[in-house]
């Protein structure tokens, strides 16, 4: 009896670990992928106003191939495409665009010239050197995130001055006003916290806040019919920079009483808020 029990046993335990096995087996397990493989339309771009709608540059790469123990994936794969005068690809205003599942991007004159006055603030007039690399990525079971990143490529461009992203004052004055300044909510033709005006897209002012409280940029002292402030809800930036938006909401100040220099960037479209 003891041994007939001890067979049973040991038949349970094979089992057991067959069935382990099994199921190892049948698990979908990540064997890598091939870094794609970049490539540029161009070296050199030519970006002028009156070619705006035409293409100016393309980029195009090879499939990572991810691959899995039961063959190809069949996923999609997203890709991320970055700009950067820095190899690094670590500037604070770099270029960041997702792609999902096609291998091209392409931009217009327009798109190009404006990625690089607006969003990299790169010098007008100027020629730069872009570094451009493809991230692709893919999410799967057991893992958060398959990362493999291509090649570098480079093209030379000279931006040219766009549009502003939002449209400057036409009075060429801008005052502030709101609970976060000394002057308050208070809004009159005598207000004197007046901006600088450092060009026709370009506003300063030093100025001390008070903490947490709320401001509001104005072109016309006295008068709410023109205003600027956060491309959001009220008092929902960040309060050391963001979005600008004519007729925008309330701008939320640092929760820190202090002297302060607001910039206002209308070419670029965003302010600054930094202590002095």
């Amino acid at each position: 009896m003891k041994n007939y029990l001890k067979a049973l046993v040991l038949i349970a335990v094979s089992a057991m670990g067959f069935a382990g096995c099994q199921k190892d087996e049948n698990k979908n397990f990540f064997l890598g992928g091939k870094n794609p493989l970049l490539a540029a339309s161009k070296s050199v771009v030519v970006l002028s106003p009156t070619t705006e709608a035409d293409q100016a540059i393309a980029f195009n790469w090879t499939n990572p191939d991810y691959q899995f123990s039961t063959g190809l994936s069949s996923h999609d794969v997203q890709y991320t495409l970055e700009m950067d005068v820095n190899a690094a690809f670590n500037s604070p205003s770099k270029y960041v665009t997702t792609i999902s599942k096609e291998m091209v991007k392409r931009f217009t004159v327009l798109e190009l010239n404006s990625i690089l006055g607006n969003t990299m603030v790169l010098e007008f007039g100027k020629e730069h050197t872009i570094n451009v690399r493809i991230i692709s990525s893919l999410k799967f079971e057991g893992s958060t995130n398959a990362k493999l990143t291509s090649n570098t490529v480079t093209f030379k461009a000279t931006p040219y001055a766009p549009p502003p992203a939002v449209t400057p004052p036409s009075t060429g004055k801008l005052v502030l006003v709101g609970n976060g300044s000394p002057g308050g909510w208070d809004n009159n033709a005598n207000n004197t916290q007046v901006f600088t005006q450092r060009s026709n897209t370009l506003y300063d002012i030093t100025i001390n806040l008070v903490a947490n409280g709320s401001l509001l940029f104005l072109p016309v002292p006295g008068s709410w019919d023109v205003k600027y402030g956060f491309d959001g809800s009220n008092n929902s930036n960040n309060v050391t920079g963001d979005k600008l938006a004519l007729g925008g909401g309330d701008i939320k100040v640092p929760a820190t009483s202090g002297s302060y220099k607001i910039t206002v960037n209308f070419q670029t479209g965003r302010f600054t808020i930094t202590p002095q």
